[in-house]
């Protein structure tokens, strides 16, 4: 096993646009800014998109043409949070970054990113839960994919990488994680417990 495996995927998340203008800019920030007070204060299923574009002082038909739906929207607040999670599996330090056996990276990323959606799940779930299938086609889950998929192809090379990728990614959904944690009120460390020894089993 090769214990300094990285995965060759840019930040997706990170650099994405083409320059804009000045003004293009303010608008973004004064709707991103607006949109997550609104989140926070009203709850994310409760803020609609046209509350956001008369609070931030723009018309909805920009709203929607820079954002697309409110599940974009809220990817593009989630941006920073999640650059900075994937800085730390792609070129952080071990275990969660390159440096540490496959398996304990594989623990270190399933660790990290139960803490990530506990902390923001509400985004999180919003973000996911858009159109039909939307989670999987985005550039965040694929990121995710790509990365789980290098550890298991370096850890257990007998496995179907494509298979378990998906399979271990299922369980990091915001909507099982969301529904462990306040439906049923699991505590946090016990899914991560749960996720280590899964980990330890796929890859010991």
């Amino acid at each position: 096993m090769n214990p300094s495996v990285t995965t060759p995927f840019e930040l997706p998340v990170a650099g994405a646009e083409p320059r804009e203008r000045a003004d293009a800019v303010r608008n973004r920030a004064r709707i991103l800014s607006t949109a997550e007070r609104l989140f926070a204060e009203q709850g994310v299923d409760c803020t609609s998109m046209d509350a956001i574009a008369a609070a931030a002082g723009v018309g909805k038909g920009t709203l929607f043409r820079r954002f697309g739906d409110r599940a974009s929207l809220v990817l593009s607040i989630l941006g920073e949070r999640e650059i900075a999670f994937q800085e730390g599996f792609i070129r952080g330090a071990p275990p969660l970054g390159p440096g540490a056996e496959p398996v304990e990276r594989l623990v270190a990323f399933g660790r990290a990113a139960l803490e990530h959606i506990d902390a923001h799940g509400e985004l999180v779930l919003a973000a996911e839960t858009g159109k039909p299938g939307q989670r999987f086609r985005s550039p965040v889950y694929g990121a995710y994919r790509a990365h789980i998929r290098a550890l298991i192809a370096a850890g257990a090379p007998e496995l179907d990488a494509d298979y378990c990728a998906d399979a271990l990614l299922a369980q990091l959904g915001a909507e099982i994680v969301m529904h462990q944690r306040r439906g049923r009120d699991v505590p946090l460390a016990r899914l991560q417990d749960g996720w280590e020894a899964i980990a330890r089993r796929v890859l010991g």
